[in-house]
Order: C-alpha cells, then structure tokens, then sequence
C-alpha cells in the first residue's frame, strides 16, 4: 500500500524500515532453497560449491545428476537411447517408480480430500450447522497436532482394525489405499479451509433463487454454487497435493517396500547413499512447488475478481 502525499517523515521513515525488514525476512526464508538450484547443477559431487563454479566455468557445471535420477536403478543404462531404454526407464529406475508413486497417492489422496473437505465446508457454512466449531477443530487437528503423533495413530490404526497393514517375516507390508488415506486425512484440512472462506464471500440468495425456479440442490451445486466457488475448490487441492506430494513422515510410519515416494527415497539417500542426486530431485521439487503456487495465486486473483473485490 502507498504511503499518502501528505505523509510525515516519521511515517516514511517507518515504512523505509518496514520494507527493510521484510526483504530481510524474505531473503532469510528463500536462500536456502535458492542455494539448492545451483548446486544440483554441480560436475562434482560434493555439496558445496567448488572454485569453478564460483568463477562460472562452464567446465563446473553438469547435467550428470539429472541424468542419475533417470538412469539410478535401470538395468542397461548404457543403452542406446529408444524404446527400450525408455521401457526400462519405466519399469527399474528408482527416482522414476517413486516419482510414479508420488504422483498416484497426491492423485488420489487430492481426489478424495477435495471432496470431503468440500462437503464439509458447505455444511460448516451452513446456520443451522449444530457444533461448528468442534466439528471445525476436529477437521483442522491434523494441521496442529504433530505429524509424528497422527502418523504413529494411523499406524496402529490400519495395523488392527483396518489391517491395511501387516508384518510378514519380520517385513513391514502395506497397501496404497491405507497410504492414500493417511495422505487423504492430512489433505482434508487445506481444502476446508480455502473452500471455507470462498464460501464467506457466497451470496445465498443465489441458490435460493435457484431453488424457487424449480431447481434440485444437486443442479443447484453444480450450475450456480460450484461456479463461483471453483477458484477455492482448485486452491484447496493444489495444498492437498502439495501436501501429499511433500509428505515423508507418514510414508515411513504407513509405507512399505512398494510405497517409495520421492521424499522417501530422498530420506533414504541421505541416510545410504549422500549424492548430489537429491538436490536434483528438490530442485525439481522446488519448481513444482512454485508452479502450485503460481496457480494458487491467479486462483485467488480470480476468486476476488468475481467476488467484486478487485477490478
């Protein structure tokens, strides 16, 4: 916001120090992971940066990592690159099965926290909803208790009543559904909320004019109220999906064998094997997370335009 022409000194000082203070606020959150960029970029591996990288020779800087992360776990990753080379791509590389996980259990723990989380902001949206705030409290618990705490409850959780997972041989054995739902119950939270305060901002004489023009409440939904709130729904599951895409936690507790997911498999490799291969996979990472960010952004941008809150 501008400061007024007729500003005094002392109010252009304070919002000198203001600005200050947030860059210094911003560059103290967003260096260390702009600091990743570069190095996963590095010929040597090492996580620090070398001298030819510091005088921006070209010789310091490699692709090699990126080409790991494709080729780690291949069976012929010296084969000519075609079909065949992708086929075992597919089917044996490491980075690339967890990456598939990853994109399977935030596709479908996305799909259901977007629809229960919908449903549970319209009913708390609603007046004659008894107990909101408890039910509100409730939903919202896995955003303020520990992770380590819900992970070790849905552990034991699926493990007896549910027997999503088991022990055979002394080996932890777990399924995608009881990892998509452990993912699912974080996911919940994020689109409550965002779907929450779009409905804020709802005018409910729409759907009442709906109805009193014969309208049912499902056509009610789908033609007048998901419309406009739409750009709340999209943002609430990007944070689904972020969620469950960053994950690692959960998947150590409820994960098994077949369950790898990308932040797993870099918790593995810091503990195994130390590469520079997993700053390729943040720095990945990192590019999806602002690409979600960006589309929140012109989300919201577009929630408030046709709320009238922005021209």
């Amino acid at each position: 916001m501008k400061l007024p022409v007729h500003a005094e000194p002392m109010e252009r000082i304070w919002r000198g120090i203001y600005l200050a203070i947030c860059v210094c606020i911003f560059v103290f959150l967003v260096t260390p992971v702009l600091v990743v960029i570069p190095l996963s970029f590095n010929a040597e591996p090492y996580f620090s940066f070398t001298d030819k990288m510091l005088k921006l020779d070209p010789d310091g800087y490699s692709l090699r990592w990126y080409e790991v992360l494709a080729t780690f776990g291949m069976s012929q990753p010296e084969a000519p690159f075609g079909i065949g080379w992708l086929r075992d791509m597919w089917e044996n590389s490491t980075w690339f099965n967890a990456a598939k996980n990853s994109m399977l259990v935030g596709f479908w723990s996305t799909l259901l926290a977007t629809v229960l989380g919908t449903l549970a902001a319209l009913g708390l949206s609603r007046e004659e909803m008894p107990f909101k705030r408890t039910i509100t409290a409730i939903l919202l618990a896995p955003m303020i208790i520990p992770i380590v705490i819900i992970a070790t409850g849905l552990f034991f959780f699926y493990s007896n009543p549910c027997g999503l997972i088991g022990v055979d041989c002394g080996r932890l054995t777990s399924t995608f559904t009881g990892l998509v739902l452990a993912h699912t119950a974080l996911g919940v939270p994020f689109v409550v909320i965002t779907v929450k305060a779009t409905l804020t901002g709802f005018d409910g004489s729409l759907a009442r004019a709906a109805a009193s023009l014969g309208a049912s409440p499902l056509r009610t939904f789908f033609k007048v109220i998901m419309p406009l709130i739409l750009p709340g729904i999209v943002s609430g599951a990007l944070f689904a999906f972020a969620t469950s895409f960053d994950e690692v936690v959960t998947v150590l507790f409820v994960g098994g064998p077949q369950q790898v997911t990308i932040p797993r498999q870099m918790w593995g490799g810091l503990r195994e094997q130390v590469s520079p291969a997993i700053l390729a996979a943040a720095t990945i990472l990192i590019l999806i997370s602002v690409g979600l960010l960006a589309t929140v952004e012109v989300l919201r941008r577009r929630s408030e335009r046709l709320r009238g809150l922005r021209p």
